[in-house]
């Protein structure tokens, strides 16, 4: 294997484009399944992928340059289109939006004389938004040139713009800009765990793959991604699954807004992660695993190469495995590419395969037709540490920590008005009052549970509990105090969705596209009940004729602020009766302009 291409932040004009591309196609051959790799290191390297690197990779590929620009043209962080030299992206997050992001955003393009969503002239850089970063507990966040940069101010904001306009290479810029902290708050079960490397691994060698499973089944382990499913029973279905090969691969893309707990275990306990994944392997009778990781988390790649390559150099990956021979399992990294969808397990292995990160049609489902259609084991960074844990603990132990329904212990993502942001580890069972207490959160209106798919609740329901048996969460907690507008959390929230959909369905892309317009219409003033009487009947739509959860859940922060907080909706209609979206005089300012009237014949007049 070559070394990685080298990556040039903010210098791709000097780069040699050519030899580039021979280094990348070097290191990843002709295998199409590697597409969105060998696209996201030529982006690195070129700054976009032009249609003469398009055409020599189809060719080196033998696959179709359609292939090639649809796969890019889907993940946002790809680009067949010159863009700035400098690729400024501000998350857009409704934490980040809160801490000010909007009014930095707007200082930035004023002194680089740019609009949003544009290239200056001169091709030096480009600003624009992304969903989320990953940052939310140290915004305002933003991306340049992949590299993310957090607790941004006006004042950092200047020098970031000076040391663009003097095109100084990033890896110049102070370094305490790419400084971001882990913030854990509170530790517990994994964050506080001190396992030696191996340990856990030589409990479940001495086990053995079936007795792995059943142990696992044992501990009552529930998947950390949010879902639930039981742990044990999945990697039971993979290990039974008939196939020439078996996988295990680790979802990392974390992209729900107001999740960050993935990124600090990278940080902290990458060891754990892959530990996890080797004691899966083993149960599962897999060689081979992924880590996918989100490609905001672009600079962890590195750190977590070389803890693969460490754990190499020990014997805990690679070949005969800790002296047990035909144990053989190693662990390879790929980088997503700005794709919340990707989050989804089936999308997440079409991504893998180098495509576009489409969900597939279930059943049937991963752990017999997963990667290259077979069977793999595929579970949330979190659920490999907990599995880790429960092996070297036992089951018995393990599932006395938690709830009869939720053992082991759940990392808390907390965000938004409270003094201490950061990663919580509780037992399940804590309830929202507990944390927003440990916080230091006061004058709290709402909590939204999960992200933007889960729950939003008011304070009459801060008595409830996290787990499964009340409030399931994936881990985000995102705290908003009285000062807060709901609707305009809400309509945030509804426009990522619409953002992210993948487009495969039409249900979900113009359900989406129809919610972001219902909620811009109300914030413009022009809603009416009947308005919020549609955003139910597009739920019932969009529940039962999506593709994936994306689009069953695109209406949840809706219904739930309407629930709780109706006053927010109703106080922005402007009439009680219907009026139509698509405002037609209004269409028709730009011809007036032209044609430099403005009298009552150049309007067009209501119905009486």
């Amino acid at each position: 294997m070559l070394p990685d291409a080298e990556l040039i932040f903010g210098d791709s004009p000097k780069c040699d484009v050519p030899t580039c591309l021979r280094r990348i196609i070097a290191k990843y051959g002709t295998d199409a399944t590697q597409l969105l790799q060998i696209l996201r290191e030529v982006q690195e390297c070129a700054g976009y992928i032009s249609p003469d690197t398009a055409a020599y990779l189809a060719q080196k590929l033998d696959i179709p340059i359609a292939r090639i620009e649809s796969v890019a043209s889907f993940y946002s962080f790809l680009h067949l289109e010159p863009q700035g030299e400098y690729r400024v992206l501000f998350s857009d997050n409704i934490t980040d939006r809160m801490l000010g992001s909007q009014t930095l955003m707007e200082r930035m393009c004023q002194q680089m004389w740019l609009q949003p969503g544009k290239v200056s002239e001169d091709g030096l850089v480009s600003i624009n938004t992304t969903s989320c970063t990953g940052m939310c507990d140290q915004g305002p966040a933003m991306l340049v040139n992949g590299r993310a940069i957090t607790r941004l101010t006006p004042q950092r904001i200047q020098e970031i713009g000076q040391l663009i306009r003097n095109r100084t290479p990033l890896a110049a810029w102070p370094a305490d800009f790419f400084h971001v902290d882990d913030n854990i708050q509170r530790g517990g079960l994994v964050l506080g765990n001190t396992l030696s490397y191996g340990a856990a691994l030589r409990n479940g060698l001495a086990l053995g793959g079936a007795a792995i499973v059943e142990q696992i089944k044992d501990s009552g382990l529930r998947g950390r991604g949010g879902a639930g499913y039981p742990t044990g029973m999945k990697w039971e279905a993979c290990r039974n699954a008939q196939g020439d090969h078996h996988y295990v691969v680790c979802n990392a893309d974390e992209g729900e807004p107001g999740t960050f707990k993935d990124r600090v275990l990278l940080t902290r306990q990458a060891d754990l992660v892959f530990e996890g994944m080797t004691l899966c392997a083993l149960a599962v009778g897999a060689k081979r695993g992924i880590l996918y990781l989100r490609g905001e988390y672009r600079y962890l790649l590195e750190p977590l190469k070389a803890a693969l390559q460490r754990r190499r150099s020990s014997n805990l990956l690679g070949q005969s495995i800790l002296g047990h021979p035909g144990f053989d399992f190693d662990i390879e990294i790929h980088l997503g590419a700005g794709a919340y969808i990707c989050g989804e397990e089936s999308a997440l292995i079409e991504s893998l395969e180098g495509k576009r990160g489409v969900p597939r049609n279930r059943p049937p489902f991963p752990v017999t037709h997963g990667y290259l259609q077979q069977p793999t084991a595929l579970d949330n960074v979190e659920t490999f540490c907990q599995a880790a844990l429960a092996i070297h603990m036992g089951a018995d132990k393990y599932s006395a920590i938690g709830t009869a329904k939720s053992t082991g212990s759940k990392l808390i993502s907390v965000s938004g008005d409270c003094p201490r942001p950061g990663i919580y580890e509780y037992p399940f069972g804590v309830s929202v009052q507990e944390i927003l207490n440990d916080c230091g959160a006061v004058n709290t209106r709402a909590v939204q549970i999960s992200g933007p798919s889960g729950v939003c609740i008011g304070e009459k329901e801060f008595d409830r509990k996290l787990g499964f048996e009340d409030l399931p969460t994936a881990g985000a907690f995102m705290v908003f105090d009285d000062s807060r507008d709901m609707f305009e959390v809400a309509r945030n929230f509804v426009h990522f969705f619409a953002h992210e959909s993948c487009g495969f369905c039409t249900p979900c892309r113009v359900g989406t596209s129809m919610l972001k317009q219902t909620m811009d219409k109300i914030a413009s003033g022009h809603g009416t009940h009947y308005d919020l009487a549609e955003v139910e009947h597009l739920d019932h739509v969009l529940q039962t004729t999506s593709h994936c959860g994306l689009g069953r859940t695109a209406c949840n922060p809706v219904l739930h602020t309407l629930k709780h907080f109706r006053p927010a909706y109703e106080n922005r209609l402007k009439s009680l009766e219907f009026k139509p979206a698509f405002d037609l005089d209004g269409a028709l300012a730009r011809a007036r302009q032209m044609t430099g009237r403005d009298d009552a014949g150049a309007h067009l007049k209501e119905s009486e």
